[in-house]
């Protein structure tokens, strides 16, 4: 199965059913991603270089604002989509199979997780994947050691705490921190 073709069924289907083809076509170039991850966690590069190897791993031609501190892991790489001047710092993996989109002058923190997959609750049915996206808006700063779970959408400007679990949407401007997440104050109150 072509790369096209196993995106557009991942984005319009929603799910993997464990054994199928489009599993097996999944499995393939999450092998890849694997290959090319390590590749770019065991040297020692130049942010050009690292740009580069992120770009393949992703398919995405970046930008030379895009910045990224290494030991970085994506789960499947091609469905990940990075806007402009995107830093992401060292340590966060990415579960991107129900794709991740992040928007221009983002910031991500150290071991921040992104998951985009929840498996079936029947434990005989487990290999059965529900893939959400999760969009990160212009300018979120997402703190270390922050999850964000399938199907979020964190709006523009806001602030994800560090160490929080996000399940549901975040407005634009806000903060937010906990576990669950709950709202902490506006950004604008911050300002000063």
């Amino acid at each position: 199965m072509e790369l096209a073709e196993l995106l557009s069924k991942m984005e319009t289907e929603g799910v993997i059913h464990g054994g199928s083809e489009v599993n097996k076509a999944m499995v393939a170039v999450s092998n890849e991603t694997r290959r090319l991850c390590a590749h770019l966690n065991t040297g020692v590069y130049t942010n050009e270089e690292i740009r580069q190897q992120v770009s393949q791993i992703t398919g995405q031609e970046l930008d030379e604002g895009f910045s990224l501190f290494v030991p970085f892991t994506a789960d499947f790489g091609k469905n990940i989509k990075l806007g402009k001047n995107v830093f992401i710092n060292s340590g966060c993996r990415f579960q991107d199979q129900g794709q991740i989109i992040i928007g221009d002058n983002s910031l991500i923190g150290h071991n921040v997780v992104l998951a985009t997959i929840n498996h079936d609750f029947d434990p005989f049915n487990r290999g059965t994947m529900y893939l959400k996206p999760i969009v990160l808006k212009e300018r979120t700063w997402i703190g270390s050691n922050a999850t964000i779970l399938p199907g979020v959408t964190v709006g523009e400007n806001a602030v994800v705490a560090a160490g929080s679990v996000v399940t549901k949407d975040v407005a634009p401007g806000t903060i937010v921190g906990g576990n669950p997440a709950k709202f902490i104050a506006n950004v604008e109150d911050k300002i000063k």
